[in-house]
């Protein structure tokens, strides 16, 4: 789906009929690709967002793409570089940033806004979201739908089970306590209600990489080019994840949907869920249960990947529309319009500056849940992102399948996944 604000559309082309041209009657136009399968919200909230702007820059013509899904999103970006028409900024999942230097199709941001100002607006924004932004010493992501994954829990649930329902389990041997505790079967032995729900569909290597830095290690190096998904540590996350279900019983066996997570916890399903902040406004208006949310449980620390979307400025772009790039990014990540997608969405406001707002302390206020993603930043490491992003995670992704469904220990497929990660970024190093 495609989006171009009508009065805009409609000013330029009264323009241009007027003069007897076919040249914009703006002195920019912008194209502006978005992930539109983050959700109704997201989408009607950054229509808004974009719309108002447009309003304060009558000189801009923005005309925002919906590209799909996060995946759409990059490839369509790709393909339009390549076929030398590429958007002039896009949001795009932060672990693609890798992917998006080795095509040479983005602008790093520090070689188009260097004045002292704008390096104090660099420095703005959470250390643990940019460490998916930066590397070689330079910025080519600017922070902005950015999550963490976190704990949610169903207090009725809880306390039905004879559970403290204002406490979340805080360490691996509590979840698989109170997970058992939380098991529910009905007369015949079949499950009604499952302790605690992990995704394994979709992008599973990035719930799994919660427990991973909870147990104290990292999946790759910050340059991209080196994984260490054979280190024992991985491998005993993922003895720890597939035990859940074979050897607990807590979780349900096989490959878990993503995409149904959220419904199955709303319908009883599971009493413990682990899933993006992302969907916090999503479960603050279905849940029927009074529900808590709290940071991953730790084993040898506490800790989480970061997640998300940031935005990318494309080469080949006037220095106008540079120019027009940057001060869009600037404005749409500035503390209100950040604070105002946060409390539409759920996702994480990027900067401190935003929960500082008088809006966003009425928020949290009234929802202090919406705290705890914020707080786990302190402890949360940078997703996976290496360079051949996507093969190098579906790869990883098949091993984590393979150990879940028992087709191979857990030992023997992270080998496997580390030898051809190794085959493919060897030449990178």
């Amino acid at each position: 789906m495609k989006f171009i604000f009508k009065s805009l559309r409609l000013a330029a082309s009264t323009a241009a009929f007027t003069l007897g041209t076919a040249i914009s009657a703006y002195a920019v136009d912008l194209q502006f690709y978005f992930p539109v399968a983050v959700g109704g919200m997201a989408a009607q909230t950054i229509e808004e967002l974009t719309a108002e702007y447009a309003a304060a820059n009558p000189d801009v013509n923005i005309d925002a793409v919906y590209a799909g899904s996060y995946q759409d999103t990059v490839s369509k970006a790709l393909t339009a570089a390549r076929g030398g028409n590429p958007p002039q900024l896009s949001v795009i999942l932060s672990v693609d940033m890798f992917t998006l230097i080795d095509e040479d199709v983005i602008l790093a941001f520090d070689d188009i806004a260097n004045s002292e100002e704008d390096k104090k607006w660099l420095d703005s924004f959470y250390p643990a979201f940019m460490k998916n932004s930066q590397t070689g010493g330079k910025t080519y992501g600017i922070p902005f739908q950015r999550s963490t994954p976190v704990l949610y829990w169903n207090k009725e649930a809880f306390k039905a089970a004879g559970l403290d329902a204002e406490k979340a389990p805080a360490t691996w041997e509590e979840m698989v306590s109170m997970g058992k505790v939380l098991v529910k079967k009905d007369a015949s032995g079949n499950v009604t209600q499952w302790g605690v729900r992990i995704p394994s569909s979709g992008f599973p290597y990035w719930l799994f990489q919660g427990l991973t830095t909870e147990n104290d290690v990292i999946l790759a190096n910050a340059d991209g080019n080196q994984t260490d998904f054979d280190n024992p540590k991985v491998v005993e996350a993922l003895e720890y994840l597939v035990d859940l279900s074979a050897k607990h019983g807590v979780m349900a066996p096989g490959i878990i949907e993503w995409g149904a997570t959220p419904k199955a916890f709303f319908e009883g399903n599971t009493a413990m869920i682990w899933t993006s902040t992302g969907n916090l406004t999503n479960v603050r208006n279905n849940a029927p249960f009074e529900f808590g949310v709290a940071m991953l449980p730790a084993n040898k620390r506490r800790g989480a990947p970061t997640g998300g979307g940031n935005f990318y400025i494309f080469k080949d772009s006037s220095e106008e529309q540079e120019k027009a790039s940057i001060d869009f990014v600037k404005w749409i990540t500035a503390p209100k319009q950040a604070a105002k997608w946060s409390m539409a969405t759920g996702y994480v406001a990027p900067s401190p500056a935003a929960w500082e707002t008088d809006e966003m302390k009425a928020y949290v206020a009234d929802f202090p849940p919406a705290l705890v993603a914020r707080e786990q930043l302190d402890h949360a490491v940078a997703e996976l992102s290496t360079y051949q992003n996507q093969r190098v995670t579906r790869i990883f992704n098949d091993a984590l399948h393979s150990a879940i469904t028992g087709k191979k220990s857990a030992e023997d497929a992270l080998k496997s996944a580390q030898k051809d990660a190794d085959r493919i970024l060897s030449e990178y190093r």
